[in-house]
């Protein structure tokens, strides 16, 4: 095909406000990924839009199989869907206590 650009898991996107460490969520608009490498605010970051990564949660538990939520204002995931983001959904539950969760992102938010 002479229109085909990309297979789209990875593109590039405008840093957030802020800008973004290697490994940090990343939303802009419609889209949900992870930082493939530190960028300053404005920049481009190639970001990664599916896979399975483990991301920073809230301070609530998390089973396995529950709709993954992204929350701006703490760059977290979240179980409350309630002025967040759905990203993904947890593919391993994760205790309170725990700082982090296992997530399959979705490519776009819904």
């Amino acid at each position: 095909m002479k229109n085909f650009i990309q297979r789209g898991e990875t593109v590039p996107l405008v840093s957030p406000t802020g800008g973004v460490k290697s490994g940090d969520g990343v939303l802009v608009g419609s889209l949900f990924g992870v930082a493939n490498h530190d960028a300053v605010e404005g920049s481009d970051v190639e970001t990664t839009l599916t896979g399975v990564y483990d991301l920073p949660k809230s301070a609530s538990a998390l089973g396995e199989g529950a709709k993954a939520y992204w929350a701006s204002g703490s760059k977290t995931i979240v179980g409350t869907a309630s002025g967040n983001t759905l990203v993904g959904a947890v593919v391993r539950a994760a205790a309170a206590d725990a700082s982090t969760v296992r997530v399959r992102l979705n490519g776009v938010t819904v």
